[in-house]
């Protein structure tokens, strides 16, 4: 294998295992340790949690880690070796692998490719199609203003200033008075995260995360070795402060990642006085505030008259809250534009590291989101909040209509809908509905633990004349779900703890 292939520490490895549940078999048996490890590993590929090609620990290191036997670990690798999702060769060690005729994993969580779009019904991406006409007559403007950064070299480590000022501009709006040089924008908010993950954070610290959470960030954090210490919403959504405060003077982790806006994938509105409380009990922890704005716009829910709390970082004293957005979820996923907002001097500091990864984000695209931002903004967040809005008034009911023991609550905003699933797995109907063509992102996703099997997410971003179709299918996929849980045996299915 290419020296540049994906490597992954028997840390890393041991804490992806532990979010690989497997349903339970029933009674009371116990399967042999190594092939609920195979069992694990299969299932991390067969997702696309971990990756095809990536590097495993060595036998000896991996069964040190899960504290298990050398033998039982050896065992797995082989048992894994038989089935084709892992190949070894003699001083080059063990990567992961698919059998021969297999099609590539597929992660519901990534945009379907454009040539399986016909065939596909995408349920697992939460994204809005760009606002038109909206979009290209701001890009047009923007290509106006081309030439007179063709001049240069193109590089803005800190980002172009026009949209720096927009964004602090937007800022200041929201109740957060902001200056050009608070912000850094970057490509894209897991770009911004991680920028701010590599100045803040080292292997093994511990990081605070509510459960659930963004799937993405809890994966970029694990592969990271953070080590992830979740905290429960409440069962109305909200943050259980008790539980927060518990958690960090007790654990005393580094960061803690938090959505309050909208919240991905509960879509829950998290109160100023709520805020206030968490931000005092970080503060007296040492922690760092690491505050998830890239849903904050997406207020399609609340009341007439009623306006979002303000920013987190509004509330903050003591400068501790890096707040981290983006353009993607309510201008256009396809302009790769994030931002952090922090301190000047961390901003500084992160300009300063980036040049040794990205240099920059796009010009052009940060052109055409500084005009969106400056000149088009009401428009547009009219434009795509009247989209979501009629997506969730389409859903919910087709919902309870066709899967009347499924339970969700309609949130005040944000993109998609948390699902239980009346007991169905997640993951089972991730995999009926791969097999259907049908992507749904299951819910053990969005746990750092492995929590959350009986849910999913559902997107309000399908355009709500195709909801009734989409919810059928779903409705069969679920049916089919469900068959294949009350035969399917109980090989390899029983939890390895680590």
């Amino acid at each position: 294998m290419a020296d540049w292939q994906t490597t992954v520490t028997s840390p890393a490895l041991a804490r992806l295992l532990a979010t690989a549940r497997l349903p339970e078999p029933p009674g009371a048996a116990r399967r042999p340790a190594y092939r609920t490890l195979a069992a694990q590993v299969r299932l991390l590929v067969s997702e696309g949690r971990l990756p095809v090609g990536a590097r495993l620990p060595a036998e000896r290191e991996l069964a040190l880690a899960l504290r298990l036997s050398r033998t039982t670990v050896a065992t797995a690798y082989e048992a894994l070796r038989a089935d084709g999702y892992l190949r070894s060769r003699r001083g080059s060690g063990s990567w992961t692998a698919l059998p021969e005729g297999s099609a590539p994993p597929s992660d519901a969580l990534h945009p379907v490719p454009p040539d399986e779009q016909g065939r596909t019904l995408d349920l697992g991406v939460a994204a809005l199609p760009a606002p038109q006409p909206f979009l290209s007559a701001a890009a047009a403007r923007a290509v106006e203003q081309l030439p007179a950064y063709a001049a240069g070299h193109g590089h803005y480590p800190t980002g172009v200033p026009v949209l720096r000022e927009a964004v602090a501009r937007r800022f200041t709006e929201r109740g957060l008075p902001t200056t050009p040089d608070q912000i850094l924008i970057t490509i894209g908010a897991m770009g911004a995260l991680h920028l701010v993950r590599q100045a803040l954070l080292g292997r093994g610290d511990r990081v605070a995360v509510e459960a659930p959470s963004y799937a993405h960030t809890l994966q970029a954090l694990r592969l990271n070795e953070a080590r992830l210490v979740p905290v429960p919403l409440t069962p109305a959504f909200r943050w259980d402060l008790a539980e927060w405060r518990r958690v960090l003077s007790g654990a005393a982790p580094k960061a803690a990642y938090v959505i309050p806006d909208f919240h991905n994938p509960t879509g829950a509105l998290i109160d100023e006085e709520q805020r206030r409380e968490l931000l005092a009990a970080a503060r007296s922890a040492g922690t760092v505030v690491l505050a998830d704005e890239t849903t904050a716009e997406l207020s399609w829910g609340l009341p007439a008259g009623v306006t979002p709390p303000r920013p987190t970082a509004a509330l903050d004293r003591a400068a501790q809250v890096v707040t981290v957005g983006s353009a993607g979820k309510l201008l256009w996923g396809g302009l790769r534009i994030g931002w952090v907002r922090a301190a000047p001097a961390l901003v500084r500091r992160l300009a300063t590291t980036r040049v040794y990864s990205d240099v920059g984000a796009p010009v052009l695209d940060q052109l055409i989101a500084a005009e969106l931002l400056t000149e088009d903004l009401p428009a547009v967040r009219a434009h795509q909040l009247a989209r979501l809005r009629a997506g969730a008034e389409a859903l919910a009911p087709a919902l309870r209509e066709q899967l009347p023991h499924w339970r969700f609550t309609l949130p005040p905003g944000g993109l998609a809908l948390w699902v239980a699933t009346g007991g169905v797995s997640g993951a089972a109907l991730a995999r009926a509905g791969e097999r259907a063509g049908v992507r749904i992102a299951a819910g053990n996703r969005f746990g750092s633990d492995g929590a959350f099997e009986h849910h999913v997410r559902i997107p309000l971003t399908v355009a709500a004349p195709a909801v009734p179709d989409a919810v059928r299918r779903l409705a069969e996929v679920a049916e089919r779900a469900e068959e294949e849980g009350r035969w399917q045996g109980a090989d390899d299915t029983q939890p390895l703890a680590v």
